[in-house]
């Protein structure tokens, strides 16, 4: 049976599959940093819920992509996400 890091690695070889990985490479990147700032600040996401004032399925949706409805999260949810794990929220464009 192959890991994860190894399934992944043999699918990132076909060229659609890759294509299709680096046209989410940013929603990876926040879904990660959400993460990591939930751990740092020692939280569960229920906690995090109680904090944002809504329920524990909203923060696992958010942290998971959005759920099969895949809609964007708004700027207010995320400022209110990381209030609630003890961050700022902090939007920047950079060039390519």
């Amino acid at each position: 049976m192959k890991t994860h890091e190894e399934l992944v690695k043999k699918m990132l070889k076909n060229p659609a599959v890759k294509a299709a990985y680096d046209a989410q490479s940013e929603e990876f990147s926040l879904l990660d940093e959400l993460l990591k700032a939930r751990r740092r600040a020692g939280l569960t996401q229920a906690e995090v819920a109680r904090r944002m004032g809504t329920k524990t399925p909203a923060v696992a949706r958010l942290e998971a992509g959005g759920g099969s409805k895949r809609h964007s999260p708004s700027i207010a949810t995320l400022r209110k996400y990381a209030e609630a794990v003890g961050c700022q929220l902090e939007v920047k464009l950079r060039r390519r």
